[in-house]
């Protein structure tokens, strides 16, 4: 049975309103503990609530650089591009320096934001990370306004088409897009559909993608990709959500992603942080592809591959 922490039914958006918050406080409400799965309070707050809520929580808190998920509330306010909340926890003593998230405490993922002088420190990144940051403007500009609900994506490094459809054993085959779409509405998990596919080169490698499928994503495909590289899948599953994968020297290391969600570890912290709610993008910069359009998911493509019927459901 969950325990009662005072948190019961309390949504993310009243964590704004310091009201609330502290009539549940003076009702007895933890501060340091949130109902059954939920963050602590403080971690809500940081991300969804606004600074005077901060303010009051972290005055009640045992600890302000409490940890969850590896990571304080400070965290979590830089995270989610909240300064407001995070000069007030900086106000309250938490610190942006703490070493956490492999090795992007608060104050350094801050300088990947839009207030890199959020915690006046100096810093700097390093060059190869402020290329990343530039680039993610860049690939956001391209694919930042596409509705992809429903693609299936594989972007693979430092391959071409020709080796993409060596590796995978697939035939070139003529297609057209509207058929495709036409024979996903009409059998979404056919053979022709989950096996037909669209592959193009960009720079840095390749990528195969489905306009309404989630060929591309399956093992059989993304681990023979990946030899002696880097592949990383995604399904835009209509009914579930981004669903992304890593597939590395021919193995699958990562599965049931999410991109574009929260910044993780396991998915890249910059990048992850980077590109929050830009799925398409992070699929692209994962694998290291630079391309100069969207040419590679709105087609024409630079060849239509079928796969063999060995990877059907695979």
């Amino acid at each position: 049975m969950t325990e009662d922490t005072g948190w019961d039914r309390f949504g993310w958006a009243q964590w704004a309103d310091l009201d609330a918050v502290r009539a549940r406080l003076a009702a007895g409400a933890n501060p340091n503990t949130g109902m059954g799965w939920q963050d602590p309070p403080l971690h809500q707050a940081a991300e969804h609530g606004s600074a005077d809520v901060v303010a009051e929580l972290a005055r009640r808190v045992d600890a302000v650089d409490a940890f969850k998920d590896g990571h304080t509330a400070l965290w979590r306010a830089v995270a989610a591009n909240r300064p407001d909340n995070a000069r007030a926890l900086l106000a309250a003593g938490a610190d942006p320096w703490r070493e956490m998230m492999s090795g992007w405490p608060p104050g350094r993922l801050s300088l990947a934001g839009p207030t890199p002088s959020l915690f006046d420190s100096g810093a700097s990144l390093a060059p190869d990370e402020a290329a990343a940051v530039a680039e993610s403007r860049r690939l956001i500009t391209i694919f930042g306004d596409h509705h992809f609900e429903g693609l299936g994506i594989a972007c693979v490094a430092g391959i071409a088409v020709g080796e993409a459809a060596h590796r995978l054993g697939a035939e070139i085959v003529d297609g057209d897009r509207e058929q495709m779409l036409t024979a996903w509405m009409d059998d979404p998990v056919g053979r022709d559909t989950i096996l037909t596919m669209w592959a193009t080169e960009v720079p840095g490698g390749c990528v195969l993608a489905q306009p309404m499928g989630y060929g591309p994503q399956m093992p059989a495909v993304t681990k023979t990709l990946s030899a002696g590289t880097t592949c990383y899948g995604m399904y835009a599953n209509p009914k579930s959500g981004n669903q992304g994968s890593i597939s590395r020297d021919g193995e699958i290391v990562a599965w049931d992603l999410h991109p574009g969600g929260e910044p993780t570890e396991l998915g890249g912290v910059l990048l992850s942080y980077l590109y929050q709610s830009q799925a398409l993008a992070y699929c692209f910069a994962y694998a290291g592809l630079r391309p100069s359009d969207d040419r590679s998911v709105t087609g024409p493509p630079d060849a239509w591959i079928r796969l063999p019927e060995r990877d059907y459901w695979n």
